[in-house]
């Protein structure tokens, strides 16, 4: 795409296709971080108690998001072909992705598209012809794919807002475009703007996505458009589980509903619990008191007028007529709200495959087996994961070689083979256990260290170097040999 006008069409459309999906980002991001608005309260019970419990979340969303994303984790990348421990090349590579602060962005990464169905990663090269990583907000990217090849990305869009200007930026297999305008047009959305660090615009807001944009160049940028030799588009899509028809999916979504519901069940336990405190009553076979009416002076005019019946009901007193006689009558049963709410939180963790400790706090000293199938679910739903971010993850190693100059590593790269931690394994002593056991049945203590224990490469080099040097010390040597340790005899 070498022609401006295409461009700039091609980059105002994905600019509109990705103001639809802002809303549901924001959304999304609100939820698991507890912003939750009061929902499905009838209009009579909102008037009187909205206000009262407005700021007030019992949280699940936060712990159904978080859950996979803490368990996927990249401990290693090997080459395809490579058949050596570590080779040079897989070296080099790792050595760029730990430079890049590759763990750290891609746990947020990973984070918001558990969250928020999606989140993006961008290779470039700086000055010294060094690959760079960064990973991007979904309120800011949108990829572009072949309609007759959804795995081929033909562009990719990334728009934001500065102090002044509102940037916007093309990125094609071949050239990087950049164009701005001003930012007066995103006050409308400032708040949501400056919390995701991005333009939010509602739907109907698209009539003034067009027009206005002007070419500019970067600092360090020679030309407009930019060419770059990667010959791809250097933005890839980590999508969370697509499905053919849906695109990706968000895990919290599904909880959203219920997270209202939960939600509104609390704030009734809080008006119980308020009006627990007074037993109500029935004041029956009598008028409702009746108050004198003052003039201006406040003295009485002889006139009386009701006592509003409102005031009578928040005062947990209620008037009828017949035979006159006093009563109450206890307040509601608040065990009777926690038991609904438990059983609504006990379904999230059902939908969700979110093991049921993280949801319910009431389980009690349990064995190793008992965890390990209460987890069974999650990991599961983790290793699907895996899945869908394996090709994303080779491509963005692949880049990241084109960009440092080694195509034959990046041909290698984009059928490399990635080492995810074991999601299976959450405590020290699953990993020794499972790190014994396999010692026991032939596994290479390599394997092991990089399999089970998600030592980096440079970390299992160091740790064998020091076991060979360890085994091959004489004067370690010589004390296991005599069954001693520091000089005195060993006791049994």
């Amino acid at each position: 795409m070498a022609d401006a006008k295409l461009a700039l069409v091609k980059a105002q459309e994905l600019y509109k296709d990705l103001a639809e999906r802002r809303p549901q980002v924001t959304k999304n991001e609100r939820y698991a971080s507890g912003i939750h608005p009061l929902t499905f309260a009838t209009k009579e019970w909102g008037a009187s108690h909205r206000n009262r419990y407005a700021g007030f979340s019992d949280n699940w969303c936060g712990v159904v998001g978080s859950a996979p994303a803490e368990r996927t984790k990249i401990e290693g990348f090997r080459l395809g072909a490579d058949t050596e421990p570590l080779s040079d090349d897989e070296r080099a590579l790792w050595e760029t992705w730990e430079r890049n602060d590759g763990p750290a962005q891609s746990a947020q990464g990973f984070q918001t598209s558990t969250i928020a169905r999606r989140s993006f990663a961008l290779v470039w090269g700086d000055e010294n012809d060094d690959a760079t990583l960064s990973w991007e907000h979904p309120s800011q990217v949108i990829v572009d794919y072949s309609a007759e090849n959804r795995r081929v990305r033909r562009a990719a869009l990334k728009v934001w807002v500065d102090d002044k200007d509102e940037r916007m930026t093309l990125y094609t297999a071949e050239y990087v475009w950049k164009w701005r305008r001003p930012s007066w047009r995103a006050n409308a959305a400032k708040t949501e703007a400056e919390r995701n660090g991005g333009l939010v615009l509602p739907a109907s807001a698209t009539s003034s996505i067009d027009g206005n944009w002007e070419p500019y160049q970067g600092r360090s940028d020679n030309t407009w458009p930019i060419s770059h030799p990667l010959g791809r588009v250097p933005m890839v899509e980590f999508p969370n589980r697509p499905t053919l028809s849906g695109g990706p999916v968000s895990d919290i979504e599904g909880t959203m509903a219920m997270q209202d519901a939960v939600n509104l069940l609390w704030a009734y336990l809080f008006v119980a619990a308020d009006y627990a405190s007074m037993p109500a009553r029935v004041i029956s076979g009598a008028e409702p008191p009746k108050i004198p009416v003052l003039d201006s002076s406040g003295l009485e005019t002889g006139n009386f007028k009701p006592v509003d019946i409102e005031s009578l009901a928040k005062g947990r007193m209620m008037w009828l007529t017949g035979e006159a006689k006093a009563q109450q009558w206890d307040a509601a049963r608040l065990d009777v709200f926690t038991n609904v709410i438990n059983i609504a939180i006990k379904h999230i963790a059902a939908q969700t495959r979110t093991p049921i400790y993280l949801i319910h706090g009431e389980l009690g000293n349990v064995n190793g087996e008992t965890l390990t199938g209460l987890d069974a679910p999650l990991v599961s739903k983790v290793r699907d994961g895996h899945t869908f971010y394996t090709s994303p993850v080779r491509e963005v190693f692949s880049l990241m070689a084109s960009a440092g100059g080694n195509e034959k590593t990046a041909i290698a790269a984009r059928s490399g083979m990635v080492k995810w931690h074991n999601p299976a394994l959450a405590s020290d002593a699953q990993i020794a256990d499972a790190a014994l056991k396999s010692r026991q049945v032939g596994i290479p203590m390599q394997v092991v260290l990089e399999s089970i224990y998600g030592y980096d490469p440079g970390e299992v080099d160091r740790i064998i170097r020091l076991a060979r040097d360890e085994a091959l010390d004489p004067y370690l040597a010589a004390i296991n040999a005599k069954g001693v340790t520091d000089g005195a005899p060993a006791t049994s």
